[in-house]
Formats: C-alpha cells, structure tokens, sequence
C-alpha cells in the first residue's frame, strides 16, 4: 500500500465512491443473518434489490477511474504502465485470498475445538486449512475486471470499446442461453466451469448449491461494468462543462437503464450471474447517479452534506478491508459472559442492542454502528487528506 498527500479530485465521483462502500459495509454485517429487511438483501435468484447496485456501482466508479488514472500516461502502452496494472492486480487478488484465509482459519480452529488436540497443532492446522480456501470473491472480481480494463484501454481505440461492449454481453447471453445459465442449479454453466477449475471445495455454496456468485464465467461481462465506466470517465474529462458533463451522463444513464429493463423480458436481471440485462440497468443507474452528483455538487454547490461519504470515498479499498478485516475478528473473538463464550459480535448485538430494539431493529443498529466505526478510521485519513491505495 502507497501512502501520500491528497491532490485534486472529483468530488462527485469521491461522493458516489464513498456512498458504494459505506452501502458494501451496511449490507455486509447485519447483526444477524436471520433479521435483515429486505430492501439490504440480495435478490434470491431473479430481480434487482437496492443492496443488489452496491457492488456494480463500484466497478462502474473503478472504471471511471481508470480512465482517469490512463490518461495521465496518455494511454499508451509502456512497461511502466504495465508493471503497475499488474502490480494492482495481484495486490488486490492477494489482498481477496488473504480476506478468505483468515475467515476459513478461524472457523477451522473454532470447527476443531472438540477434538483433543493442543493449542498448537489447533493453531497450525486453522492457518494451513487451504484445501478449501474460496478461490474467488468480491477483491479478485475487482482485479481481474480491473486489469482487464486497462488491458483494452491501452490496446484498442476507444471508439471501438462500445463494440467490444456490445458483442461481450450478446455472447455472453448466448452462452447463458445455452448453457442451463439463467437455472439456479449446479448445472447453470457458471457451475460447472467453476467445479471443473476450482473443485466444490473452492467454491461458494449458495444455499447447498455450489454456485458462485463472484464465478471465473461471470467475471466477463463484469469486465463490461468497468469498461462502461472508463467510457463514461471519458465524457468526465474530455470537458469541463458541467452542463454537458450532466446532460451526456444522464443521456447514457437512460439509454442503458431502459435497455436493461426492457430486455429482461427475455434476458432475467440476476446479480448472482451477472447477466446482460444487470450490467445494462445498473451501469445506466450509476451514470444517472453520477450526473446527479454533478448536479447537486458541481453546479448547485450543496456540498456540507457530503463530508460523511467523502471520508468513505477518498480510501474506498482500504475501507473496505479494513471493514471486511474487523468484521471476522469481533465474529470469531470470544469473551466470557455470565460463565458462557460469546463473541464479540454476539455480546454488542444479542446483549446489548437485541434487549432495547427487537430482532430486526438490532440487526440494523449493529450494522449502522459497524458503518459508523468505519467511517472513524475513513474520516482521520480524510481529516489529514491522506490516500492509502491498493
């Protein structure tokens, strides 16, 4: 991780990046699994929850700043420009594998406790448990997709990255189609690419059916989420007018919200494969979005509002991670109460907040106090306009 001063930066974009992490945060940790409202679930199989636009927003937003980010080397393709996508790629990769270790190593020396072994051997055998480490997951979609991005910006001509977009996801769809793609099954060609890979033992069970949601297949029309996104980066920076800055971005948002709406009557809207129709809605979403952001920061200068989701949006990954590194120790961190083990997580939520708000009240509480312990750290690096990259 690099470290270094804060320099000049869209604030609509830091706003919509920060508003995507602090969503990613929120719909992550409930309190509890078993008491969350609906509107921060995913969808089961078909359709498209407010929770579903939170991971593809930023993939959208890592698009844009990619884009960003090229054009500085003027998208040319040199060795310095290489070595560094390739170096982000496997940071972030690593940093994903790393996530899924330590998840599976305390729930492997946890899983060991009623057999007779010492603590070392307990200890040894929950950090080497890789035989059933998940391969893939939300950090290694952002790097592939990422890398894959800046691959075809410094390889093709720009304008021929909505053709490269287009034929994607039509063979995409056409894959789908023939391949049992939009079944909830292991069947579903997802499925049967990823157990052919990786092995079940590798794999994210989803409700016993071991398909995954972040699949090595799906990851291509991802790869379109973010390329939308250097697109849309591009009508950022080719001019400093906000009104045309506004009105492009809202061009593009309808054209795609409609399109994706319109055509998920024969291709379904479904996060969990990443269909056609998912990319289209929810890239059309965010531009939309975004322009709004213009709007309301840019041109109406309403900004007092926005401090809280900036001092998410300037360290968007490391907050993450963070979040997702805090999230596995207070569920797997026991102390002693009234003679029983308990975890950390279980005394702030089952202690503490299920007495005073009831099930699903509590969930919630825990969750918007977790986003708020976040928002802390974020908020002294913003404070000190400091950039932890990844």
């Amino acid at each position: 991780m690099e470290q270094k001063q804060a320099t000049d930066r869209l604030l609509a974009l830091d706003i919509l990046r920060g508003i995507t992490i602090a969503g990613m945060i929120l719909v992550n940790n409930p309190g509890s699994w078993s008491h969350v409202y609906a509107p921060l679930l995913h969808a089961e199989w078909h359709g498209l929850t407010p929770t579903d636009l939170v991971f593809p927003f930023f993939m959208f937003i890592m698009g844009v700043s990619t884009y960003i980010s090229l054009r500085k080397f003027n998208f040319e393709w040199s060795k310095t420009t290489v070595l560094k996508m390739l170096k982000r790629v496997f940071v972030i990769f690593s940093i994903g594998l790393g996530i899924s270790w330590l998840s599976l190593s305390f729930r492997t020396y946890y899983n060991l406790g009623g057999e007779e072994i010492g603590f070392f051997e307990r200890f040894f055998r929950g950090i080497s448990n890789f035989e059933h480490i998940r391969i893939l997951g939300v950090m290694q979609r952002l790097a592939l997709s990422y890398g894959a991005t800046v691959v075809v910006a410094l390889l093709v001509k720009h304008k021929y990255i909505p053709h490269i977009i287009f034929f994607t996801l039509l063979g995409y769809f056409i894959l789908l189609s023939l391949g049992n793609g939009f079944d909830f099954s292991e069947e579903n060609i997802i499925a049967v690419v990823d157990r052919a890979l990786w092995g079940t033992n590798h794999m994210y069970n989803d409700s016993g059916v071991f398909l995954d949601p972040e699949g090595l297949l799906s990851t291509i029309p991802s790869i379109c989420h973010v390329l939308i996104g250097f697109c849309c980066g591009g009508i950022l920076m080719r001019t400093k007018d906000n009104t045309i800055r506004i009105q492009q971005l809202f061009i593009v948002g309808s054209i795609l919200t409609f399109a994706g709406f319109l055509l998920a009557y024969g291709c379904p809207i479904n996060k969990k494969i990443w269909s056609p129709t998912y990319v289209l809605t929810t890239c059309g979403l965010a531009s939309s979005l975004l322009a709004l952001l213009v709007w309301i920061v840019d041109v109406k200068g309403w900004k007092r509002w926005s401090v809280f989701f900036e001092s998410f949006g300037v360290n968007p990954l490391f907050i993450y991670v963070s979040a997702a590194v805090f999230s596995i120790l207070l569920g797997n961190i026991y102390i002693s109460y009234a003679g029983d083990p308990i975890t950390l997580k279980g005394f702030l939520y089952k202690i503490c907040l299920l007495p005073l708000l009831g099930n699903y009240g509590a969930s919630l509480a825990y969750a918007l106090l977790f986003v708020a312990f976040n928002w802390l750290i974020g908020n002294i690096l913003y404070k000190k306009q400091i950039y932890i990259k990844i």
